[in-house]
């Protein structure tokens, strides 16, 4: 059986809610939703919608960086938005992490997250060998 390896951030949902923010199995990787938030839990660019999700992807960075991943290794990410119409701030701060890496991805309009001050959360798959 493959090793199975679980990083946590600590930040609170993870411990209300009893799930890691990462788990890798072999060279699968899976990074649940991430939302715009600091490690402390406040949200970081509260109304912005470009600054939430370069937060969101630097989560899954840090999420990616504990199973021993990289940005490299994603090979698909989701996009969930309360903004649709909004998917240009989305789309720039995507292309800036990943416009060569090109993972496929899917933006989803949603109704809303369990703060209302978050616009956006990003889940990511990964692959890597060692």
């Amino acid at each position: 059986m493959a090793d199975r390896r679980v990083f946590l951030t600590g930040r609170r949902w993870e411990a209300l809610v009893g799930y890691a923010r990462a788990v890798r199995v072999g060279p699968a990787i899976e990074v649940s939703g991430c939302a715009p938030t600091a490690a402390d839990g406040s949200t970081v660019g509260e109304g912005d919608l470009y600054l939430q999700t370069r937060q969101c992807l630097r989560v899954i960075e840090e999420a990616l960086a504990g199973v021993g991943a990289g940005l490299e290794d994603v090979t698909r990410t989701r996009i969930f938005t309360t903004a649709p119409r909004r998917w240009r701030q989305i789309g720039k701060a995507h292309s800036e992490v990943f416009g060569a890496i090109k993972p496929v991805t899917a933006l989803i309009g949603v109704r809303g997250f369990l703060d209302p001050r978050w616009l956006v959360e990003i889940e990511a798959t990964a692959y890597r060998v060692e």
